[in-house]
């Protein structure tokens, strides 16, 4: 396994493409109500992501090898699709849930992040499914620190998630992130404590973990891209990107709109906003 240790430098530019990747999702939030389809919620990114922040949409036209070139600025996974969900012209209606996916390149270097949103009312399970899975996200956070592995932040998050009577699919990770989309090592949402690769300072990987409200069996549509949840119940995701510091962990993708961080990983996250507010959409 091959991973990137960044330097310094490097650092401080995958802050900036962090930064600016959430401050999409900030634009966006005001956009995302019943009514408004997907495409549209992806021509609003593509316009700010380079006409306002100078950035590049990392999914347009990205094609790794097997996949067709996803055609679209950002990914928006609505209901029971679960990643990857490519934007057309459905529109939104009230009680929806949504992810919205986005990655931006600046200045070489990658930005990636994404957030639940929920459409007007939604209902309690679906408030629920979004909250926890953004719990067991931080969960898996805060798990990291030099010395501590992979499969600590898997375990942590795997535990947490199926406590709560969730499944976690298995099938998509996180990846190491830099001047690639994709980098190692892929960081699992499963596992065993004390397993897999050593975590060092300079490390850098998203977590984003996709949690089912039933069953973790997935399958792909025609279109080649969209991955949703076998038995059509309701899918959730949150991502960050995370650097390994010397003394715990650095979130990437924070911005004054983030929403706030649960109370169990406020202590060790130092660099987060400390007032940044709660999106509505979002169950306290």
């Amino acid at each position: 396994m091959s991973i990137t240790i960044k330097t310094p430098d490097e650092v401080a530019g995958m802050r900036i493409a962090g930064r600016l990747a959430s401050e999409v999702l900030d634009m966006l939030t005001a956009h995302v109500k019943p009514g408004v389809t997907t495409d549209q919620l992806d021509k609003l990114c593509y316009e700010h992501i380079v006409n306002v922040q100078g950035a590049i949409p990392a999914p347009l036209n990205y094609a790794p090898p097997g996949y067709i070139p996803y055609p679209k600025s950002i990914c928006t996974s609505v209901n029971h699709q679960v990643c990857h969900g490519i934007p057309n012209d459905r529109v939104l209606k009230n009680g929806d849930i949504v992810n919205i996916d986005i990655t931006v390149i600046k200045d070489g270097w990658h930005g990636d992040t994404s957030r639940m949103f929920i459409v007007g009312e939604g209902s309690i399970a679906a408030k629920r499914l979004c909250t926890l899975t953004y719990e067991a996200m931080w969960k898996g956070i805060v798990k990291v620190k030099p010395g501590a592995r992979l499969g600590d932040i898997g375990h942590a998050i795997q535990s947490f998630a199926e406590g709560q009577g969730f499944s976690i699919v298995r099938e998509f990770c996180g990846h190491g992130i830099g001047r690639k989309f994709h980098e190692e090592p892929q960081v699992l949402h499963y596992g065993r404590p004390n397993t897999l690769e050593e975590l060092v300072p300079g490390m850098m990987f998203t977590i984003e973990p996709m949690i089912n409200a039933g069953r973790r069996e997935i399958r792909e549509l025609g279109d080649g891209w969209t991955i949703v949840t076998k038995d059509r119940s309701l899918s959730a995701q949150w991502e960050h990107t995370v650097l390994v510091t010397d003394t715990g962990y650095e979130v990437m993708t924070l911005s004054a709109g983030s929403p706030e961080i649960p109370a169990f990983a406020q202590p060790a996250a130092a660099s987060a906003p400390s007032t940044a507010p709660a999106p509505a959409t979002i169950a306290p």
